[in-house]
C-alpha cells in the first residue's frame, strides 16, 4: 500500500479538504471516501466495482452511499432514514435521526412517490461514513462552497439534482458485513463490544492487526489475555481484553471491559463495561461500571463510578469518591460553578438534561455539551448490528449470553466460506483459514467435518433459495467450494459426520427438507458421499426423522440394488 499524506492549513471541514484535493489534481478516478473513525470489514473493492458499473449506466452518478442495517434502539447520531428507488437503488430522500428523540412523522416530498413506481423506506439504517465517489464529486464540491459536510452534499444534490445533473445511489451492506462510526462514547462502547464479540472478524484483538503479531491468547467467553498480564482467568468473566504488564489482585472480577498496559487493580474490585487506558491505578474495594478512564489516573479505595463517567488523563481521585453521569477532567480554569473533587480532579456537567419544547413540531435541542453516554446494553448479541431485539423484553435481569466455542467456530467458517464464494477465492486459502480457526477453538476433527458441511448449507445462495431453485443453488455453491468439502469429507466416518450435519439442515430449512432425497443423490453422484456411508447413516436415523427415512426410501432401494448388481459382477469376474 502506498500512503500519501496531504495536509494544508485552513482546512476546517470535509468540504475544504475535498476542494483542496481537487485543486491539486491527485485523484482522477473513482475513489473510496471514509472517515478515520469508521470501522468496517466490508469488501470495499467489491463496492467500488459496483459503483463503477452504476456509473457506466448513469454518467451523472456522483456518489454511492454505504449504509448498514442495524439496531437503532440506542441512538448515537449515526442513524438515518432514507427513501430509495427499488429498481436502481437511487436515493431520493435522506434524513438524519435525532439523538434524543423518537420521530413521530417524516415529511417526504410527494414527487418521490409520484415519479417512481417502487419506493422503499428504510428507518433502521446506520451511516458508517463510507462512500464510493466518482471524480465529478470533486468538482461539485469546488463549484458549491456551501457544501461543508457530506450531509450538505447529499442534501444539495437531492434538492438540485436536475440543475447539477448528478445523482446519488445507495448500497446496503450484507448481513455478515460490519460497519460503524465511532463518534461519541456510546458508539465507542458499542463498537468495542462488537469487536470483542468477534462481529468485526478478522478485525479482532488476537489477529495482530496493528502490530503484525499476536499479543493475546484467545480464551473461552471472548477473553483476550496478554501473556505478560498477571491475572487469573477465573477473574475474567466474559468479553475482556487485558494488556501486558497489568496486575489484578485477588477477589477482583472483570466483565465486558478493556484494560490497557501496566494497570494496577486492587482487591475486591468489580469492573463492568469499563475502558481503562495505560498506567492506571485502582485501589481496593472499588466498583466501576459504564466508564472510561484516561491514562495515568489513580482512583482511591472504595470509590464508586457508574452510569457514563468519563475521566480525563492524569486525574487523582481520593478514596470513597462516588460519581455518576459526569465528565471529570484534570486541568481546567478556575470557575466557581465547577466542582473540585480531588487533586487535579474537577467535575464538568457534560451530560445535562434535554430542554424539551412545548411544541411537538419544534425540534428538540439538547443543552450545550449534551452527548450520548455509555449505557446498559441489555443483550449484547441480540442488540448487535446483526440482530434486533424486541422492545417488549424485560431488561431488568438480562445478561450477555455467551456463545460457546463450537458456535463461534461455525460462524467463522461461514464467514470464510461466504467470502470465498463471493470472491471465488483459492480453496487452499479457505482451508488454511478453517484450520486456523480449528486450532484456535480446539475443535475435534468430527466437529470440523460436521460444521464445514453445515456452514456450506448455511450460505446465502442456498439459505434464500426456494424448493424450485435450491438444487441449482447447491450445484453453484459446490462448483466453487466443493474442494473445501472434499478436503475434510474423505473417510466413511467423516461422510457420516457430514450427513448428520445435513440432517440438521433439513430440519431447519423447508426448501432443503422438500428436496432432501435430490440433494443426497446429487452429493452421491458428485462423490462427496459414498453408498456405504449413506446406507449406514440411513439405518441409524431415529424415530423422530421418520419423514427423512421415508423421503430417502426410493434412493436407498436404488443404492441397495446397485450394490447387489456390483457384487454379482465382482463374483462373476472372480469365477
Amino acid at each position: 500500500m502506498n500512503v500519501q499524506v496531504i495536509g494544508t492549513e485552513g482546512c476546517r471541514c470535509l468540504g475544504d479538504a475535498i476542494r483542496d484535493l481537487d485543486s491539486k489534481g491527485f485523484i482522477r478516478g473513482h475513489f473510496v471516501l471514509l472517515g478515520a473513525n469508521s470501522i468496517t470489514n466490508a469488501n470495499l473493492k467489491a463496492l467500488l466495482e459496483q459503483h463503477k458499473k452504476t456509473a457506466k449506466f448513469d454518467k451523472g452518478a456522483a456518489l454511492t452511499v454505504i449504509f448498514k442495517e442495524g439496531n437503532t434502539k440506542f441512538r448515537t447520531g449515526d442513524e438515518v432514514m432514507i427513501a430509495m428507488d427499488v429498481e436502481n437503488n437511487r436515493l431520493h430522500f435522506h434524513q438524519r435521526l435525532k439523538i434524543h428523540s423518537k420521530e413521530k412523522k417524516f415529511e417526504i416530498p410527494l414527487e418521490v412517490f409520484v415519479n417512481n413506481s417502487r419506493v422503499a423506506l428504510y428507518h433502521n439504517l446506520l451511516d458508517p461514513q463510507i462512500a464510493i465517489c466518482s471524480p465529478s464529486l470533486l468538482s461539485l464540491f469546488s463549484d458549491n462552497f456551501d457544501f461543508e459536510t457530506r450531509d450538505d452534499f447529499i442534501k444539495g444534490l437531492l434538492i438540485n439534482e436536475e440543475i447539477l445533473d448528478s445523482r446519488i445511489y445507495v448500497s446496503v451492506l450484507e448481513k455478515n458485513a460490519y460497519a460503524r462510526k465511532v463518534g461519541n462514547w456510546l458508539s465507542y462502547q458499542i463498537v468495542s463490544n462488537d469487536i470483542i464479540s468477534r462481529w468485526v472478524y478478522p478485525l479482532v484483538p488476537d489477529m495482530g492487526i496493528c502490530s503484525l503479531k499476536q499479543n493475546y491468547s484467545f480464551l473461552r467467553n471472548n477473553i483476550y489475555k496478554s501473556a505478560n498480564a498477571n491475572v487469573s482467568k477465573y477473574q475474567l468473566k466474559e468479553n475482556v481484553v487485558i494488556e501486558s504488564g497489568t496486575n489484578v489482585d485477588d477477589k477482583t472480577t472483570l466483565s465486558s471491559s478493556v484494560v490497557g498496559k501496566n494497570c494496577k487493580i486492587g482487591k475486591n474490585c468489580i469492573l463492568h463495561n469499563v475502558f481503562l487506558e495505560d498506567e492506571i491505578t485502582i485501589e481496593d474495594d472499588c466498583k466501576l461500571q459504564y466508564c472510561f478512564v484516561g491514562q495515568n489516573t489513580k482512583i482511591g479505595c472504595k470509590s464508586v463510578l457508574s452510569d457514563g463517567v468519563i475521566i480525563g488523563k492524569n486525574v487523582f481521585l481520593p478514596e470513597k469518591t462516588e460519581k455518576s453521569k459526569c465528565l471529570i477532567q484534570s486541568e481546567i480554569l478556575d470557575d466557581e460553578d465547577i466542582e473540585k473533587i480531588g487533586e487535579k480532579a474537577y467535575v464538568i456537567n457534560e451530560f445535562e438534561a434535554i430542554q424539551h419544547s412545548d411544541s411537538e413540531d419544534e425540534e428538540l435541542k439538547p443543552t450545550k455539551g449534551c452527548i450520548p453516554k455509555m449505557v446498559k446494553i441489555p443483550m449484547l448479541f441480540e442488540d448487535s448490528d446483526y440482530n434486533s431485539s424486541s422492545d417488549g423484553e424485560d431488561e431488568s435481569g438480562a445478561v450477555s449470553p455467551v456463545l460457546d466455542d463450537t458456535n463461534i467456530f461455525l460462524s467463522e467458517v461461514i464467514d470464510s466460506l461466504a467470502r470465498g464464494y463471493t470472491e471465488q477465492s483459492n480453496p487452499d486459502f479457505l482451508i488454511l483459514e478453517i484450520n486456523s480457526s480449528r486450532y484456535a477453538y480446539n475443535m475435534t476433527l468430527k466437529e470440523v467435518n460436521y460444521n464445514v458441511v453445515k456452514a456450506i448449507f448455511s450460505l446465502t445462495p442456498i439459505k434464500e433459495a426456494d424448493a424450485t431453485t435450491v438444487l441449482s443453488s447447491v450445484n453453484l455453491v459446490f462448483s466453487r467450494l466443493g474442494a473445501v468439502v472434499s478436503n475434510y469429507i474423505k473417510t466413511n466416518e467423516s461422510m457420516i459426520d457430514g450427513l448428520r450435519a445435513l440432517e440438521e439442515c433439513f430440519n431447519q430449512q423447508t426448501s432443503l427438507k422438500l428436496k432432501a432425497a435430490n440433494i443426497i443423490h446429487y452429493l452421491y453422484d458428485k462423490e462427496y458421499f459414498s453408498e456405504d456411508a449413506i446406507l449406514e447413516w440411513h439405518n441409524d436415523l431415529d424415530e423422530e426423522c421418520g419423514w427423512l427415512r421415508n423421503s430417502l426410501q426410493k434412493l436407498v432401494e436404488w443404492l441397495n440394488q446397485t450394490s447387489e448388481e456390483e457384487s454379482s459382477e465382482e463374483d462373476e469376474l472372480q469365477k
